[in-house]
């Protein structure tokens, strides 16, 4: 089974609540060492998120300009610079994820949202449970190399029983052949999926290329040779 956030997630949480001065949240985030804050409601639903970059655009030049050509994420960065209370200052609706998420999933909406740390919450309730940081998710690849291999070969054993299995440093090295390319595709595929793999190094045959037979008419083709091919 895929981590989740549950398998790494911390339980203890420094949050503050939307009527916290920007004292307030700057003593929190010092004390703690933390470097964003969930901001809660009085139910300990999530409602926002406070960072550090939040708080440092106090120290910008966020001077009046010309509003006729200002964007709306300065005019986002200098309603945060003059915020005085949190909910002035946060950022909102907060993204959030629930303890069965996907680690995947969630490196996937820090990335794309550039942010470092994520909420935890109830699904049902909204309630917060944790967070999870970016220095949490790659502990995926401090997997004991036993279960990293178990997890593998339970991969390969569903495509194909020729299949020998090596795992160095994290890289799986594949070897062996199948009878169709797209087995192979689908076999490499859900290797990748295996939580700790660094790299997959492949080296297995296939008898027949189902893959480009299956291009529409008209559409182009992928040169190579239609049987005893490899993939990597």
């Amino acid at each position: 089974m895929p981590m989740t956030v549950c398998d790494v997630m911390n339980r203890f949480v420094v949050a503050v609540e939307a009527t916290a001065s920007f004292s307030d949240v700057v003593t929190a985030m010092c004390r703690f060492h933390v470097g964003a804050v969930p901001v809660v409601d009085g139910d300990r639903r999530v409602i926002g998120m406070v960072s550090d970059d939040d708080l440092l655009l106090k120290d910008l030049d966020m001077r009046p300009g010309d509003l006729i050509i200002e964007g709306p994420s300065r005019r986002r960065e200098r309603r945060k610079a003059s915020g005085r209370s949190v909910a002035q200052i946060m950022s909102s609706p907060a993204i959030t994820v629930t303890e069965d998420t996907p680690l995947r999933r969630a490196a996937c909406l820090m990335h794309r949202n550039r942010i470092k740390e994520l909420p935890v919450v109830d699904g049902q309730t909204g309630r917060i449970t944790g967070l999870v940081k970016q220095f949490d998710l790659i502990r995926a690849f401090c997997r004991p190399p036993e279960d990293l291999r178990d997890d593998v070969l339970e991969v390969t054993s569903r495509h194909s029983r020729q299949c020998a299995v090596r795992i160095q440093d994290g890289i799986v090295h594949l070897d062996g052949g199948v009878e169709r390319r797209s087995q192979l595709c689908a076999l490499i595929e859900e290797v990748w999926q295996v939580d700790g793999v660094v790299d997959v190094d492949s080296s297995i045959t296939y008898e027949i290329d189902d893959v480009d037979r299956a291009v529409p008419a008209g559409a182009p083709r992928r040169t190579g040779p239609a049987e005893g091919g490899r993939d990597r």
